[in-house]
Formats: C-alpha cells, sequence, structure tokens
C-alpha cells in the first residue's frame, strides 16, 4: 500500500489547537493517516513525541514573529 500525501494548505484562524483551542500554526499528519493541530506552546511541548509518529509536520509558527505581507514604511 503506498501513502500519497497531497499539499497542505494553509492554515487559517479558523483551525484551533486540539490541546487547548488556541489559533493551530502546526499541522501533524500522523503515520496512521489522521491529522492534529497544535498551537505553537503546545507544538514546541509535544514536539518529540509528535516526530515518532507523524508523516508529516507543516509548521507555521514564523507567522507570529513576521510583519504582515502588507504593512508599508508608512505605517510604522
Amino acid at each position: 500500500m503506498t501513502t500519497v500525501l497531497t499539499p497542505a494548505s494553509p492554515l487559517t484562524a479558523a483551525d484551533r489547537c486540539d490541546r487547548c483551542g488556541a489559533q493551530a500554526y502546526l499541522r501533524v499528519v500522523l503515520l496512521s493517516g489522521g491529522e492534529l493541530l497544535f498551537c505553537a506552546h503546545h507544538g514546541r511541548k509535544f514536539e518529540p513525541e509528535l516526530k515518532k509518529i507523524a508523516a508529516e509536520i507543516q509548521d507555521e509558527t514564523e507567522r507570529l514573529t513576521s510583519a504582515p505581507a502588507n504593512a508599508s514604511e508608512e505605517e510604522r
């Protein structure tokens, strides 16, 4: 049996952490086929265990520290 992973769509504000309900910044696709969503805090907390069971980890935590794409120098 071959598993094909489709490209993950970007996480949105509607995607919530399965642990606490905060906005999710990590999507973990499990080897078993399911997926889990985590906020940055819980993603870091559970990272060692998640790496053992993950087929793929989509990490968008860089969005927490990057400037918005539409911010101009005049607005700063």
